[in-house]
């Protein structure tokens, strides 16, 4: 959305506010690939990639939003490789692509097993070339401040000094990602906690598809970390504890290689009939056997899932299977927008998995999360760079919203007197949200689970012991919280309602 933005316009000041340094954005994690139609001479097609998306989407998902995903991406993938990217290649020199789950035709484009990484660098890179492109490297944005039509700027702290800001801007891009976070058996990092969905939620934007939480087939055990649907692209299998590919049931022809949910749904069905296996964390789980691909396949395709498999379960995969359950992975839910990635607020758009336009319905396929990225930053960074073009600076500040924020945060949350302990009411949280809104539901356990999100969120927990300025990792950790419980119960009401 920068790179776009700068291109477009060299004279608007650009400012990427993030809690994080960039590269240690969640992103970085992305390991199997990017979706998008290379080869329509060797029998892809467009139509086909669009037909799969919606298809796998449950059919729930917005089908002329699934067709611009699906046009657009080709040539966003030659433009990453103009800008640098080192797309891994055939022998025959083309950008080389794997298989996926419910793909009808090899269209993940990959980057050996570190796609999302190398993405991020060559988008980092590439915005190094723009002067007007400022980075707010960890500075906790806080809360949208609007006159209740349009965008006037934002709320945030610079955590390097504990000073609260307000910054006024003419446009603003939402692409702060999910909120896997919500569950303790998750992919992702510690950071992705939903408090961009809570600031759009907080300035009255809706957030839609709640419910819909996605949950990879391959989370390793016991961290939780993703071990990329590549593996299974490159012909990894799933056993059961008789040594049986059991997908062959569930998914005669696409196997190891059907949608996610499937997947994950049958895995589940494996266990609950006893046909699991038994992790010494004392938690079911399966098998994912590699070893039949062979030492340097799994070096040269599967290089990082190796290392991240002897590091965090001790398990080398090309001598011994790896023990995985499904795991949360991704919110197909989020900001509520339009095809063109606008929200409700003037001035305001969401992209990636911040936003929802129904690209991906009830379930996403893999490869098509970075490609949504891809697309609707490009396309978001344009459109608000059209919006500043046609619209004055507003003439009035709402300094009382600002003192309001101020006060929510200081008096609220850092100076609050609670005494229960924050880090085990997280712990308490996620546990619930595992426990009650994981693969299978039902109303019993999501009524149980928001009734226990609400009596522990009743909790005196809202105060900050370190009362340091610089680097307040404490006082951060409680306004994530803050948020999660707000999403959560979202997440929860979503499903409950979701009758069918």
């Amino acid at each position: 959305a920068a790179i776009e933005a700068a291109r477009k316009n060299s004279k608007i000041k650009i400012g990427i506010v993030s809690k994080l340094q960039v590269m240690r954005s969640h992103s970085v994690s992305a390991e199997g690939g990017t979706a998008a139609v290379l080869f329509e001479d060797e029998g892809d097609t467009i139509e086909s990639h669009i037909y799969d998306t919606v298809k796998g989407s449950d059919f729930l998902a917005d089908q002329d939003v699934a067709e611009r995903l699906c046009v657009e991406m080709p040539k966003e993938i030659y433009q990453l490789d103009h800008w640098g990217m080192p797309w891994s290649r055939r022998k025959d020199g083309r950008i080389g692509q794997r298989n996926f789950g419910g793909y009808s035709f090899p269209r993940a484009t990959y980057a050996s097993d570190k796609v999302g990484f190398f993405e991020m660098q060559t988008l980092y890179d590439t915005c190094q070339k723009y002067e007007n492109i400022e980075y707010l490297n960890e500075w906790f944005a806080t809360s949208i401040i609007h006159d209740g039509r349009r965008f006037l700027g934002i709320t945030a702290i610079e955590l390097s000094s504990g000073t609260f800001y307000a910054i006024k801007g003419k446009a603003l891009i939402i692409a702060t990602g999910g909120a896997g976070r919500l569950y303790s058996f998750s992919t992702y990092a510690l950071s992705s906690t939903p408090d961009g969905l809570d600031m759009a939620l907080r300035a009255g934007m809706a957030l839609k598809d709640m419910e819909f939480v996605q949950f990879h087939p391959t989370g390793i055990l016991p961290s939780g970390i993703l071990i990329t649907e590549g593996a299974r692209g490159e012909g990894g299998y799933l056993l059961n504890n008789k040594g049986e590919r059991f997908m062959k049931k569930y998914a005669g022809e696409k196997m190891e290689l059907a949608p996610r949910d499937i997947v994950s749904r049958s895995m589940m069905t494996e266990m609950s009939e006893g046909r699991g296996f038994k992790h010494e964390t004392g938690v079911n789980c399966m098998k994912l056997d590699l070893r039949h691909l062979g030492d340097e396949k799994i070096k040269e395709k599967l290089g990082g899932i190796r290392e991240i498999s002897i590091k965090f379960s001790g398990l080398d995969p090309s001598q011994e299977p790896l023990d995985v359950r499904p795991v949360a992975h991704y919110m197909m839910g989020g900001i509520h927008t339009d095809i063109d990635g606008a929200t409700e607020l003037q001035g305001v758009w969401a992209a990636g998995e911040a936003a929802c336009n129904s690209v991906h319905g009830s379930n996403r396929l893999g490869a098509n999360s970075t490609s949504e990225c891809i697309v609707w930053g490009k396309i978001t960074g344009s459109l608000a760079v059209d919006y500043i073009e046609k619209n004055s600076s507003p003439t009035s500040w709402p300094h009382h919203l600002v003192a309001a924020e101020e006060k929510r945060i200081y008096d609220g949350i850092f100076r609050g007197n609670g005494d229960a302990n924050p880090y085990e009411i997280k712990q308490e949280l996620t546990d619930i949200m595992n426990d009650k809104a994981y693969v299978f539901r039902n109303e019993k356990n999501l009524v149980e689970g928001l009734k226990k999100i609400r009596q522990i969120k009743e909790q005196t927990w809202k105060h900050v012991d370190d009362k340091a300025n610089e680097y307040n990792t404490n006082f951060s950790n409680v306004m994530e919280l803050d948020s999660m419980f707000r999403v959560a119960e979202i997440v929860l009401l979503g499903a409950i309602n979701r009758k069918e």
